[in-house]
């Protein structure tokens, strides 16, 4: 097996790719299959730490455009990511993978809460780490949260696994002509208004120097195939 070219990273999964076919909520063999994607970086030696969104179960930004208070709206997303956070944990120790679930929300009746200490412990031990909960705070998106634990984590870069293989010029599933980027830096994907990851993502990334690979999550195996520097992706990277 070849050598891995990240020893740590962060996972970013979108709720929705939970969802698989369905039209709400989690598709268990899709999970499964994830889980079994990030036993196979972790039988590689590579650290993983995983943020999963929560739009397969609700978006705050969706009760605020119905007039209600966006910040309810948003502590109630991050609930959604706790349930996707514990049902990938159930896949993952389904496969005998140690995890642990992190909550930028305290509730210690269902999982631990956040701290870098922790963080940093349970990654020395060989463990999964799943950031759920987002950030904390309404106004921040799951991709915020990605960024932020990467940055705390001291990961060497940022999976994104999106719905498509790489980062496009437009959404190449309406535009089948959209041009294809291999390699950008952070600064082209603010300039250009790329939809990968929100603002605040990528510039803390880029001032943290870490790298972003966008691949699809739909890719059975790609996961460490591109940690060992096959597969379709885009790099973002300042070098």
């Amino acid at each position: 097996m070849s050598q891995p070219i990240y020893k740590r990273v962060l996972l970013k999964a979108s709720g929705e790719a939970l969802m698989g076919s369905q039209g709400f909520g989690i598709d268990v063999t899709v999970a499964d299959r994830i889980a079994s994607d990030i036993a196979e970086a972790r039988s590689m030696g590579v650290e993983v730490g995983v943020v999963v969104g929560g739009g397969n179960i609700f978006r705050g930004v969706a009760v605020a455009s119905k007039g209600g208070d966006r910040v309810t709206g948003d502590h109630m997303g991050m609930l959604g990511t706790v349930i996707n956070a514990l049902a990938l944990a159930t896949s993952l120790r389904k496969l005998d993978i140690e995890t642990v679930v992190l909550s930028a929300i305290s509730m210690p009746e269902i999982c631990e809460s956040f701290s870098q200490r922790a963080t940093l412990y349970h990654l020395s031990l060989g463990r999964v780490v799943i950031f759920a909960g987002g950030t904390g705070n309404p106004f921040f998106t799951t991709d915020s949260a990605a960024a932020l634990r990467a940055a705390e984590m001291g990961a060497q870069a940022i999976f994104k696994g999106t719905q498509v293989d790489g980062i496009y010029s437009a959404d190449p599933k309406k535009f089948p002509d959209a041009e294809r980027f291999d390699h950008l830096t952070h600064s082209q994907v603010l300039e250009k208004g790329l939809a990968v990851m929100d603002v605040a993502a990528v510039a803390l990334a880029r001032e943290n120097s870490i790298p972003i690979v966008v691949f699809s999550i739909h890719e059975k195996g790609g996961f460490a195939e591109i940690l060992t520097g096959g597969g379709r992706k885009t790099i973002v990277s300042d070098n």
